[in-house]
Order: C-alpha cells, then sequence, then structure tokens
C-alpha cells in the first residue's frame, strides 16, 4: 500500500467487514482527503471524530493510517497512540494489528510487524476475505527477514510454522 492511498483507504474499510460507507461523516470525508494524498487534513478532520466519539475505532483507524501517510510511511508516535486507540475500541478486529503491523514494517520493525501478523492470521477464521492476502504478506515478509539476516551475516531464521486459524476463534 506504500504510496498508494486509494488501496490504503479500501482495505482498512475491507478488514472491517462494512460494506456501507462509516458511521462517521468525519470519516467519509477524510477518506476522500487521504485518497488524494492529503493526509494531514484528512488527520485533522479525523482529530474532530475521535473528539466527538473518543470510542469510534473507525476514526482512531483512519487517523492512524492518516498519520502514517503524513509521515511519508513512518510510524509516530502519534500514530501509535491512534493504533491503540482503535485496538483499545474495537479488540476484536484485524484492522488495528494488520495497519500497525504495515506501519511497523513500513518503518523497518519487521519482526514486531510479523508478530502483529501472525497472531492475526492465528485468530481469523478460515474464511476470512483478506486471510490469503495476510498470508502472502506474511511469506514475503519472512523472505525480507531471511535476506536481511543473510545480508548481515546472520543464521537465516528458522521458517515459522504459519499459524492455522483455531476453531472458535474469529477477528
Amino acid at each position: 500500500f506504500s504510496g498508494d492511498s486509494q488501496a490504503l483507504v479500501e482495505a482498512r474499510k475491507s478488514l472491517d467487514g462494512k460494506t456501507v460507507v462509516p458511521g462517521s461523516n468525519w470519516v467519509v470525508i477524510a477518506d476522500g482527503l487521504a485518497r488524494h494524498g492529503q493526509y494531514a487534513d484528512a488527520a485533522g478532520v479525523l482529530l474532530g471524530a475521535v473528539d466527538k466519539d473518543p470510542k469510534d475505532a473507525d476514526a482512531w483507524l483512519a487517523l492512524a493510517n492518516a498519520l502514517v501517510g503524513h509521515a511519508e510511511g513512518q510510524l509516530s508516535p502519534a500514530a501509535l497512540y491512534a493504533y491503540r486507540n482503535a485496538a483499545h475500541a474495537a479488540p476484536n478486529t484485524p484492522g488495528p494489528p494488520f495497519f500497525l503491523g504495515l506501519a511497523l514494517a513500513q518503518s523497518g520493525r519487521f519482526a514486531e510487524a510479523r508478530s502483529l501478523w501472525a497472531d492475526v492470521l492465528a485468530s481469523s477464521p478460515p474464511n476470512a476475505p483478506w486471510r490469503a492476502d495476510l498470508q502472502e504478506r506474511l511469506t514475503r515478509l519472512d523472505a525480507l527477514i531471511a535476506r536481511q539476516a543473510q545480508m548481515e551475516g546472520l543464521p537465516a531464521p528458522q521458517a515459522p510454522v504459519q499459524p492455522q486459524a483455531q476453531p472458535g476463534t474469529a477477528r
């Protein structure tokens, strides 16, 4: 998603499982701004949304993504705060850990990203529409981690066992 603001907005919407527009007009407006790369303006609008409703997980997640976009893919303390609030407001959804993992990976924190994504995958239903995409991202991240270790002259990490969905768990 790096550099593709439209894809980032669409991915956030697909992970929350909603097929309709967000319940908050603030988020709709901010999504339009983010799609055009106007992340600072989107963040400003979203601050209004979370101020009005501090339990709006979608607004917190959109705010976190806007802050990462504004920081050119880097995870700032403000974005981390927003991801944590999104996770607190909607603890059983995949969006906050997925996008935090994406921000961590973009910031070069691959092991942390991998851990988050593996947890999401392990607790996701086998028929989740985003599961195959996440599995592919984990595979690519594992390859990147192994290449990085090789370049640094370290032994390649053991290939992790890919998590399978646990019966009765869902995100």
